[in-house]
């Protein structure tokens, strides 16, 4: 250890420490620390000890080379870690004879961190080699780009004698395209010349055929002149022989008469023959209307039923052609209000088809459009007509105007217990129910 400190008086480097051994060295110094104990460490690098050797040399390289430069001791112990790791190479650079197969680089740090006599030489050496091998690769690198401008030059050239080419294909083309045009102009002049031509050929027709034109109005004119005067001569011969008519009435009357007798005793005979009955059905019977005993909503509701008697809500249903319109978010809002929108749509609408299938009549869910973040993804179940209302409608609107596009007389029964929409919908001949009605009925299928 003396001879080293001695030899660190006599020896110093008078430039920075290369890159390349200055990150070898860090990396035997992080190795190293896993031999030493804690106390071993300088102090600034104590906090470094739990960090993985990679970890330490990334986040502590400069802290370690600072400490490997100036502390001695701590030098003196990282040089036994390594004596102990690398013995070959630490037993050769002692010697002074440094193996020349080792990397330039590991020479170095080792050199630097053991300070045997002439490391500063080995260390300058080491800077100066691999500063040289930059340079080799660096002039590689400069030849391989050169190498590769020189393949894109004769490419861009290639390429510029192909598009040379083509620009003079697609000039000789466009120069062809010119020729034909030019061709095809003068046949248009040639054209519009014939049509004027013909324009001025067709006027001088157009006049012959005026004249002509006039000389046939006249002579149809004079025409009718002579049948108006034909029309009064036959005017006046049909006078004549209406007055010959009136005189033979009398016979053909007889005639007539004795002809309608036997129509009429013919068809006598032909319904006695066919055994015809008489005709039961007549015009006023093909009049739609509500006849005495049929059922008919307003009949069910005076009937001695509670308004939350599911019955009820049975009875309309069984009307033949019966319409259930339900405003969704009112009844599911009425009954399970705690669940999310989503939930509520599919149990409302999985009860209605299963009430659906049971009674057989038509089920419409109505629920407000502006209740909607997104459009719905919704497959409506069988037998379940499924309607949002659109932007700036309400539910209730769109469940007045389902009201009123039924025919009168069709059974419609409208679940909400809205009294705004219960009040609208029975000015329309609907009936209402209300919400609890239509929930106690679903509670009986589940």
């Amino acid at each position: 250890m003396d001879a080293a400190s001695g030899g660190d008086a006599a020896e110093a480097l008078d430039r920075p420490l290369p890159e390349g051994v200055r990150r070898r060295v860090v990396a035997f110094v992080s190795d190293a620390f896993g031999g030493l104990t804690v106390a071993d460490l300088p102090a600034q690098l104590r906090q470094y000890a739990r960090f993985t050797p990679t970890r330490r040399a990334k986040f502590a390289g400069n802290a370690m080379a600072a400490a490997l430069e100036s502390d001695a001791v701590f030098r003196g112990r990282i040089g036994e870690r390594l004596r102990e790791a690398q013995p070959e190479l630490a037993a050769a650079l002692e010697a002074g004879a440094p193996p020349a197969a080792a990397d330039p680089l590991d020479v170095a740090a080792a050199a630097y961190v053991l300070r045997p006599p002439g490391w500063v030489k080995l260390v300058a050496a080491a800077g100066e080699e691999v500063q040289r091998a930059d340079a080799e690769r660096a002039g590689e690198e400069t030849q391989r780009e050169l190498e590769r401008l020189r393949e894109e030059l004769a490419h861009l050239k290639e390429q510029q004698r192909t598009d040379g080419g083509q620009l003079r294909q697609e000039l000789e083309v466009a120069r062809k395209d010119a020729e034909s045009l030019q061709r095809k102009l003068r046949s248009a002049q040639n054209d519009v010349k014939r049509g004027e031509a013909a324009l001025r050929k067709a006027a001088v027709e157009s006049d012959g055929v005026r004249a002509e034109a006039a000389a046939q109005v006249a002579a149809a004119e004079s025409e009718s002149r002579r049948l108006k005067a034909r029309l009064a001569e036959t005017e006046s011969a049909l006078e004549a022989s209406r007055r010959a008519g009136r005189e033979g009435r009398s016979i053909e009357d007889m005639r007539v008469r004795l002809l309608l007798d036997t129509v009429l005793d013919a068809a006598q005979g032909l319904r006695r023959e066919l055994a015809l009955p008489p005709v039961s059905v007549r015009p006023a019977d093909t009049v739609d209307a509500v006849e005495p005993g049929r059922m008919t909503p307003k009949d069910i509701a005076a009937r001695a039923l509670s308004e939350t008697d599911p019955a009820l809500l049975d009875q309309l249903l069984a009307l033949p052609q019966a319409h259930l319109v339900v405003d969704g978010y009112n009844v599911t809002k009425t009954g399970y209000p705690t669940m999310p929108l989503e939930q509520q749509r599919l149990r409302l609408l999985g009860g209605l088809s299963m009430l659906a299938a049971q009674t057989g009549a038509e089920m419409t869910c109505v629920f407000d459009g502006a209740e909607l973040a997104a459009p719905v993804l919704l497959a409506p179940p069988r037998g379940v007509r499924v309607l949002f209302s659109k932007p700036g409608v309400t539910a209730d609107e769109l469940i007045r105007q389902l009201v009123r596009a039924e025919p009168p007389g069709r059974p419609v029964v409208v679940a909400s217990t809205d009294r705004e929409v219960a009040d609208g919908v029975a000015k329309s001949g609907a009936r209402p129910v209300a919400s609890a009605l239509l929930l106690k009925r679903l509670s009986r299928i589940s």
